[in-house]
C-alpha cells in the first residue's frame, strides 16, 4: 500500500513528491492519505484557457467522460491562489488520453474554449 503525506505535514512544495510506504516509522496512518501508485502506461495531458471558475473536480469530472482520470490539477498562483488559466490531467492510459484529447480538444467547458495537448516536459529555466 501507498501512501502520501497529507498537506498539514508537508510544505505544498513537497506534498506531492513525498510517497511513503506503509511502514514509516515517523507517521501515523491516520496523518496520511492513501495514494494510487503510479503506473508507466499513464499519459499527462494539458488543458490551456480553463475558467477561472474551473476546480481540480470539475476538470476531473468533465474529462472522466472520456475515461479513467488519474489526477487531475489546475495550476493556481502561489501569492493569489487564484487560477492561471491552464491545468493538467492524468489519463490511465493512451486511449482514453486521446479519446479525451478528441472530446475536449477545441470545445467548452465551464463557459471557455480550452486547447488540450498532450504534456510536454517542462524545459528547463535560467
Amino acid at each position: 500500500m501507498w501512501y502520501t503525506v497529507s498537506s498539514k505535514h508537508a510544505s505544498s512544495r513537497y506534498k506531492s513528491l513525498l510517497i511513503l510506504r506503509e511502514r514509516s516509522s515517523y507517521l501515523n496512518k491516520k496523518d496520511c492519505v492513501k495514494a494510487v501508485k503510479p503506473e508507466k502506461n499513464m499519459k499527462k495531458l494539458f488543458i490551456g484557457g480553463i475558467s477561472w471558475g474551473t476546480t481540480d473536480e470539475s476538470l476531473a469530472a468533465a474529462f472522466s467522460q472520456a475515461g479513467t482520470v488519474a489526477s487531475a490539477v489546475v495550476i493556481k498562483d502561489k501569492m493569489t491562489g487564484r487560477s492561471k488559466g491552464f491545468g493538467f490531467v492524468e489519463m490511465a492510459n493512451d486511449d482514453e488520453a486521446d479519446a479525451a484529447i478528441a472530446m475536449w480538444n477545441n470545445q467548452e467547458l465551464d463557459g471557455r474554449r480550452v486547447v488540450v495537448n498532450e504534456a510536454r516536459p517542462m524545459e528547463k529555466r535560467f
